[in-house]
């Protein structure tokens, strides 16, 4: 038995106590914040996509995964650890496990980088914040 309960109405609370209550010994229940949206997550890669293309970071150009890497750093305050083989490694967090507020934030924060660096927007980029405010 797997049951998701989204608690947003009083049917799914009740929906949610009756599935605990008629759970097996043994059974875990969690309940944590909402992940990132699907919305979001298709909102990201276009931002990405643009920063890597036009923002030039200390004399290179970033693919979108690396450019993934330094703002989720950035913005969560990650640690940096040696490699085993040197180098660094920054132990960052998965965007997929992201709370939508904290995804909500990212966005924000590329879109504050990239207007800063004259990044010139493409369409699915440029939609507006507001429009993915009300997705969170």
């Amino acid at each position: 038995m797997k049951a998701t309960f989204v608690l947003v109405h009083d049917l799914a609370r009740k929906g949610a106590v009756q599935a605990v209550q008629a759970a097996p010994d043994g059974y875990i229940v969690l309940i944590k914040e909402a992940t990132r949206t699907l919305e979001q997550n298709a909102k990201l890669w276009p931002l990405l996509t643009d920063i890597s293309k036009q923002v030039i970071w200390y004399g290179q150009y970033l693919s979108n995964d690396e450019w993934k890497d330094v703002f989720t750093a950035s913005l969560t305050k990650a640690k940096v650890v040696p490699g085993l083989d040197g180098g660094f490694v920054v132990c960052g967090q998965r965007t997929s496990t992201m709370p939508k507020k904290l995804f909500s934030d990212l966005i924000e924060l590329i879109y504050e980088f990239g207007s800063e660096r004259n990044v010139k927007w493409s369409e699915h980029a440029s939609q507006s914040f507001a429009e993915l405010r009300r997705a969170a």
